[in-house]
This record gives C-alpha cells, sequence and structure tokens, in this order.
C-alpha cells in the first residue's frame, strides 16, 4: 500500500527537501541578482533548475490501496432442519388415536352416567314406598313379627302373621338396600370414567401440541427425497425463479431480508416472515393487494395460484425448505451437493448478491482519514479507471496471520468500495485492483509544484516558517515564506498561502 499525504509531507520535510539546503543557504546570502539564463534557467542555484507558474486550482489528497474486486455479500443457502413429512403423518395419527380415546371414554362416561341416574330414580321410588308401607304401626308390627317367627317365612298366601302391610314394609326395606348398592356401583364406574376422559384429554391436548410443532417445521424433504436439480456456478437466480429441486419440486427464490425458519400454514402465529411472503404473492402477481403479516385465507389461495405456476403439489402451504428468501437476485458461485444426492440439512449453495464490490485491507492507522461516501478511483487490471465511492468502513482492526520467521504484519481494517458504473468493472468473479481514495479536496487554492518547495534552515532572514519558494521577478530572486496545505500526491502539486505570494507569479523548481 502506497503512503498516505501526510507519510509524504514527512518524506518532504525530511530526507527528501534535505538535499536542497545547501542550495538554498546560498540562496540566502546571494541577492538573486543576475538575469535568467536563456530558456529560463537560473545561474545562482546549484543545481539546473527551471520556471513554473502559480496557479490556482482545486486540489485532492490521495490514498492508495490495493484491493479485490468481486461481488458483494458472500454468503450461503442452506437445506433448514425441520420435520420429516413421516414424522407429521405419525404426529397427525396420534391426534386421530387420542381423539378416537376420548370418544370412547366420553361414550362410557355418558352410559354410566345415564344408569347412574336410572338407579338414583330406583332409590327414589324405593324410598317413596318404604315410607308408605313402614309408616306408623306397620313398622313396629312388621318388626315384631320377623322376631317371633321362628323360620321367618310368611303365612300361607303370602301374608305374615301380623299381616300383609309388615311383609311389604321388610321387602320395601330391602329395596330400598339392593337399590342403593346399585348407585354406589355406577357412581364408582361414572368416577372411573371421568378420570379415563381426562386422560384422554391430555393424551388429545398433548398430541395436538406435538402436531402444532411438526407441522410449524414440516420439511419438504425426507429420509428418500434427493436432489433433482442443481443450478450452474454462475447463475444469476432472480425472485419467482428455482433455485434447485427435491425431488422434483422446485425450492423458489423470493426477496426478503427474513430467513424463512418455519412453515407456511394456516393457523400459524402473524410475524415479519409471513409479511414477506405476502408482499412476494403480491408483486409476483398471485393476488394483487396481499399484504399484512398474517397468513389468511387469501395467503392460502395466493400460495395455491403460485404451486400451479410453478407444478408444486397445490396444497396452499409453503413447508419448510420450499422457498429462500434473500434481499435481491443471487449469483451461484459455488454447488455443495450433485443430483441424486440425499437431502440432509446442511449448505447447497454459496452466493453472492449481483452487485460489484472492491474489498480492501487499509492499514488501520488511517481509519480516521476514510469515510463512508469517499470518492474512490478503481484501477482495472486492464488499467482502464472508474469511479466509486466507500461503503463501509470497518471498525474493526485485524492482524494479518503470518508465517513462522516472518516479520508480523501491521493491522488492518476492512473497507468496501462500490463502483459508480458496475458494468465497467467487467465480469470477473476476482480481479486485483488499485483504488486512490480521495480523502480531502479544497476548491479554488494556490498551488505550486512539490519540487518548488525549499526547507529552510530556522533563524535566517526569510523567517522561520520552515517552507519558502524562490519567487522570479523582474530577473530578481527572492524567497518568499509559505504555509502549506493540502498536497495533492497524484498531479504532485500542493497548496501553498502567504503574503507574498500570488497567481502568476514565477517560482523555481528544479529541472527535470
Amino acid at each position: 500500500m502506497a503512503p498516505a499525504g501526510r507519510a509524504r509531507r514527512r518524506a518532504l520535510a525530511g530526507a527528501g527537501l534535505a538535499l536542497v539546503v545547501a542550495a538554498v543557504v546560498l540562496v540566502v546570502i546571494d541577492p538573486f541578482a543576475s538575469p535568467d539564463k536563456p530558456g529560463g534557467g537560473v545561474t545562482d542555484n546549484a543545481g539546473a533548475t527551471s520556471l513554473s507558474t502559480v496557479a490556482r486550482e482545486s486540489l485532492s489528497s490521495q490514498t492508495q490501496v490495493s484491493g479485490t474486486l468481486g461481488y458483494a455479500g458472500s454468503s450461503s443457502i442452506r437445506v433448514p432442519s425441520g420435520t420429516a413429512p413421516s414424522a407429521v403423518s405419525q404426529a397427525q395419527q396420534s391426534v386421530t388415536n387420542a381423539q378416537g380415546m376420548l370418544q370412547t371414554a366420553t361414550a362410557s362416561l355418558v352410559a354410566d352416567s345415564e344408569a347412574l341416574s336410572g338407579h338414583q330414580a330406583t332409590v327414589l321410588a324405593s324410598r317413596a314406598k318404604e315410607s308408605v308401607d313402614c309408616a306408623g304401626d306397620n313398622a313396629a308390627e312388621s318388626a315384631s313379627a320377623d322376631s317371633s317367627s321362628p323360620s321367618g317365612e310368611s303365612t300361607p298366601g303370602g301374608a305374615s302373621p301380623n299381616g300383609s302391610s309388615s311383609g311389604s314394609c321388610a321387602s320395601d326395606v330391602q329395596a330400598v338396600s339392593s337399590a342403593q348398592q346399585s348407585v354406589t356401583g355406577a357412581a364408582a364406574r361414572v368416577a372411573s370414567d371421568r378420570s379415563s376422559v381426562s386422560s384422554a384429554e391430555r393424551a388429545l391436548a398433548s398430541a395436538q401440541s406435538n402436531l402444532s410443532t411438526a407441522r410449524s417445521s414440516a420439511a419438504v424433504y425426507g429420509q428418500s427425497s434427493t436432489f433433482t436439480r442443481l443450478p450452474s456456478v454462475g447463475q444469476v437466480i432472480a425472485r419467482g425463479q428455482s433455485l434447485y429441486g427435491i425431488s422434483g419440486q422446485s425450492v423458489v427464490l423470493l426477496y426478503g431480508s427474513v430467513l424463512a425458519t418455519r412453515a407456511f400454514v394456516a393457523g400459524m402465529s402473524a410475524g415479519s416472515d409471513v409479511g414477506e411472503l405476502n408482499s412476494n404473492l403480491d408483486a409476483l402477481g398471485y393476488r394483487q393487494g396481499l399484504t399484512g403479516d398474517t397468513f389468511s385465507a387469501a395467503t392460502a389461495a395466493a400460495i395455491r395460484a403460485f404451486q400451479s405456476a410453478h407444478g408444486l403439489s397445490v396444497t396452499g402451504e409453503l413447508l419448510l425448505g420450499s422457498l429462500v428468501f434473500e434481499p435481491g437476485p443471487v449469483r451461484v458461485t459455488s454447488v455443495t451437493p450433485t443430483v441424486g444426492q440425499a437431502v440432509m440439512p446442511g449448505p447447497v449453495l454459496d452466493i453472492t448478491s449481483t452487485a460489484r464490490q472492491v474489498k480492501l485491507a487499509l492499514d488501520a492507522s488511517q481509519q480516521a482519514s476514510v469515510k463512508k461516501g469517499d470518492q474512490v478511483v478503481i484501477t482495472l487490471p486492464d488499467n482502464q479507471t472508474t469511479p466509486g465511492r466507500i461503503s463501509y468502513v470497518s471498525s474493526v482492526a485485524t492482524s494479518p496471520s503470518s508465517k513462522p520467521g516472518e516479520e508480523e504484519s501491521a493491522p488492518t481494517i476492512e473497507v468496501d468500495a462500490t463502483p459508480t458504473d458496475p458494468a465497467a468493472t467487467g465480469h470477473l468473479d476476482q480481479a486485483p485492483v488499485n483504488v486512490s481514495i480521495t480523502t480531502e479536496s479544497v476548491q479554488d487554492a494556490l498551488v505550486v509544484p512539490v519540487d518548488a518547495l525549499l526547507a529552510l534552515a530556522g533563524g535566517n532572514r526569510v523567517g522561520a516558517a520552515g517552507y519558502a519558494l524562490e519567487v522570479v521577478e523582474g530577473g530578481v530572486h527572492r524567497l518568499e515564506a509559505v504555509s502549506l496545505g493540502l498536497f495533492d500526491d497524484a498531479d504532485g502539486l500542493v497548496q501553498v498561502s502567504g503574503q507574498g505570494v500570488s497567481v502568476g507569479q514565477r517560482v523555481v523548481v528544479p529541472q527535470t
């Protein structure tokens, strides 16, 4: 990397201009009264000289950096991890089974609840009959008769010794007891049924949750899926076009900055990824005016139209891995799998954007002199030049790795430049270029050639300004102290200012 303007300035102030100090001392002693030589030379300097004119023009200062021309935005497209179709089917079957268990448990509960109600009604009826048959003296007589009868049997004709009423009371007591036992058994069955229903409801809720999770990550590929089509290196793919094929189904490129990390299915929660999908379906003409971040019936209808147009299975849903969001068109730089290879989560394509870019490794000490928006001139491998601007300046310095025994390189920062006319940079994937960064500029400045500057020894009659010009007017030479401004390394000019310096003056420069 060429040194910056400030480095050149220090060099001029040191070794470069120190070579003319001896001549300057002679100039200070000599009144420079001799006339010019023919052809513009002067007689009072140690070496051959010529004259130049103080001018007024615009200057700029550049930093020279080597870089690499290529394409911006390197990244990769990957097959995402997801739930295989077979696993989704299993989750759906689990829901179906859980629903069947719940229906069976619910039916048992209904039947046993009805039986319980019947037994409870029988108890009520038996108790009502008992309250009539066993009321008053009949209850006492029934008890006495039962205790006095040796065998406890009824008299001939079915009547007890104390009459039919007492026998009916005893029968009612037995009936109530039997009905109550039936109620107790039925109540136990109902309680068990309710527990079964609760368990079945929990199982169904768990199965539905698992199915929801499986559907949200449902992938377009399974264990038997293979890559059936892959792009070629250098191919440019735009919105709505196929990136590659999985088992005959296209994986389509859409524009957006949010990664597609879930399947687009009915019932999914709203999100920016759904908003990107709706925007693309609208832009591609599958549903005019489709906006918002909700998966709606209109979204499903647009997906069906999209799937039909691309020869996909028309489901109204887009499974994980069936589309890829990228900020814009992509250019394929490498392909990882081969046609026929089994599909697994991982990288498929390395890509870049279609935007041209130059990457620079700038000395970290020069970070403050370069900023976003600075103009640059890019010199291409064929020595043609094209303009551009700085688009990115990193705030992180890194030290390039060095081999054992090699001197450690100075830390650098990444700087990116974008060509103003990308077409002028050609189509090479990568190419070494030189970049001239305009770091400073000044308009309408007094300028002279850099080699017109004289470094002065302190304490002479001109003063201690540090630099001077040897001005020639009417054959008379004199030194004019000047202050320095911007150096233009490309043109070899420097901005000067001083009370005795003006446009059109003739100054001495070394003869080349």
